[in-house]
């Protein structure tokens, strides 16, 4: 079955001075204000898109990972994830980077970077963003 989730954005003003606010509607967890400055220099206590794509994809990955590293018959203990997504003014998304951690009883370093680049080329989120270099480093704790 399949499912949608909804966030809004209410913006007011021009791009460089004005300032915004997105609601994640879906789960109700909160309202999070968004500017230019926080996009494009310091985050100063407000989100941007950029971050936003950087949870999505955090979260879909670890997902991704641990469904396919269980389907092989090795579940993970722990799967710890960050994406850092990389926005240039005038250009716009350069690239992504993920690092994940683990601990996967009986999986050896190589099984575990090839689950790994596995779960890259096919968590949805990675699939979404195809137009965009995504790099990958994988450890096993």
């Amino acid at each position: 079955m399949a499912t949608t989730r909804k966030a809004t954005t209410h913006w007011e003003g021009n791009l460089l001075e004005g300032k915004g606010s997105v609601a994640l509607e879906s789960s109700g967890i909160g309202t999070f204000d968004v500017s230019w400055p926080s996009r494009a220099e310091a985050a100063n206590g407000k989100t941007s898109p950029e971050e936003l794509i950087a949870a999505a994809h955090s979260s879909c990955y670890s997902m991704a990972l641990s469904h396919g590293l269980a389907q092989a018959g090795t579940p993970p203990q722990q799967v710890d994830t960050s994406a850092e997504v990389t926005f240039q003014p005038g250009t716009g998304i350069t690239g992504i980077h993920l690092t994940v951690t683990a601990v996967v009883p009986g999986l050896d370093a190589e099984g575990f970077a090839a689950a790994a680049e596995n779960a890259k080329k096919n968590c949805p989120v990675s699939q979404a963003l195809t137009g965009t270099e995504i790099t990958l480093t994988a450890t096993l704790a």
